[in-house]
């Protein structure tokens, strides 16, 4: 993946993007959108390498950095998953036709579960890599002690303790009362195509029972869970890469 960043231009925002179309009909196979998780960008390492298997292999792909992300404009922690979302949706109403394989890691797999809903017609399939829905509620609120509520209430942010300091970003007012209008488990939750999920169960971050838990609130028979026992939250070593990209390869060629 060597290609110059293109960018989306809004009234308000600038959103960094990368795109490859296959030279094939449009409606033969899907085109992969690969959605970020938080504080991340296009150029990490799940995402450079499905856009590294797509280009070897010819099919179509989407790369890009939500608002405050990687070379987007914006601050990270000025925005919410609301507005995330909202990214998102500008970027694939306006870069990509026809069917798309959603491909959702961490964050991105909340924000690409909510995507596949508001887009159901378009979306032929998703694929959650530890995939984190309703985080902020589920996962942030439970564990927040005295001192980080006395923060968000009184300074409007607050840093998470599990973090490295040099790596912290502000958990802000603004994400955690915004995320509890884009609740995944809130409601049931329909999705056209199959769903696939792959996520470690050494993972730090997100419980891999959330897993489960999509598996049983999805309303969609075409599942799989693949829970990797030695995994942690990244996926990132040689082996899930590859059982990553094969769940991917074989959406896209079962869609033919």
């Amino acid at each position: 993946m060597n290609q110059q960043p293109s960018f989306l231009s809004l009234p308000d925002r600038k959103l960094a993007y990368q795109q490859r179309r296959a030279n094939c009909p449009q409606e033969a196979r899907p085109s992969v959108v690969f959605l970020g998780g938080f504080a991340s960008d296009m150029t990490g390492t799940k995402a450079t390498f499905i856009a590294n298997q797509c280009e070897a292999r010819g099919y179509s792909y989407l790369l890009f950095d939500y608002r405050g992300h990687g070379l987007s404009s914006g601050r990270l922690e000025e925005g919410c998953i609301g507005d995330w979302l909202d990214d998102s949706l500008k970027v694939f109403d306006a870069l990509t036709t026809g069917p798309q394989l959603v491909v959702g890691s961490s964050m991105g797999g909340w924000i690409g579960l909510l995507l596949a809903k508001e887009r159901r017609e378009r979306v032929a399939g998703f694929v959650g890599l530890a995939a984190a829905p309703d985080f902020t509620e589920d996962m942030i609120r439970p564990v927040m002690t005295p001192e980080q509520e006395q923060a968000l209430e009184t300074q409007g942010f607050f840093y998470e303790n599990t973090t490295p300091a040099a790596a912290r970003t502000p958990i802000t007012r603004c994400l955690m009362e915004d995320g509890k209008d884009h609740c995944v488990f809130a409601e049931p939750f329909p999705i056209n195509g199959p769903v696939r999920l792959i996520q470690g169960q050494r993972d730090l971050d997100v419980p891999w029972k959330t897993s489960l838990k999509l598996m049983d609130h999805i309303q969609q028979d075409d599942m799989r869970l693949t829970l990797i026992k030695d995994a942690d939250h990244r996926l990132s070593r040689e082996q899930d890469l590859s059982l990553i990209w094969g769940e991917i390869e074989s959406l896209l060629l079962c869609s033919e």
